[in-house]
């Protein structure tokens, strides 16, 4: 399942704050907003709280997801991922939807399993396919307010 509009490249890494120094270096940013924050996350082996560093990085409308996991059962996800030193490696892109209520409902209907979930309803919520049979990758879905997209730096 592929729909909604491209908006996001993801890299997992351990280290956040190197990563961003490159971009500053490398990239015309027109954006950077970081947060370490702890989330409330859904995965099929639970419901538990993981602390993340994250950045992002908005290149023209291209928005880079910059993860670096830090506790919590539920990030294995992206700590599975992480390479053994301090460089990015690409991990999903994230797709825009309109509608979440109806696309969920798709959801249901589509093979690739819901490997991860979370949000806050009536402001923003995401789930994550596993594609990777397909694509090679993961695929994170959203949805946001009006307010909350504009708020991230979407244009």
């Amino acid at each position: 399942m592929l729909t909604g509009h491209h908006f996001q490249n993801a890299y997992v890494t351990r280290n956040v704050d190197k990563a961003v120094a490159q971009f500053r270096e490398q990239a015309d940013v027109r954006s950077l907003s970081e947060i370490e924050v702890p989330v409330q996350l859904w995965t099929p082996q639970g419901e538990g709280q993981g602390v993340q560093k994250l950045a992002f990085v908005w290149v023209d409308d291209m928005q880079f997801e910059l993860i670096q996991p830090i506790s919590g059962d539920v990030l294995a996800l992206y700590r599975d991922a992480l390479p053994a030193d301090d460089r990015l490696v690409f991990h999903h892109i994230c797709n825009r939807v309109d509608d979440w209520a109806a696309f969920m409902a798709r959801v249901e209907q589509q093979p690739y399993p819901v490997v991860l979930k979370g949000g806050t309803p009536g402001m923003l919520e995401f789930v994550y396919l596993d594609t990777r049979e397909w694509l090679g990758h993961y695929v994170e879905y959203v949805w946001m307010g009006a307010d909350r997209w504009k708020g991230m730096g979407g244009l």
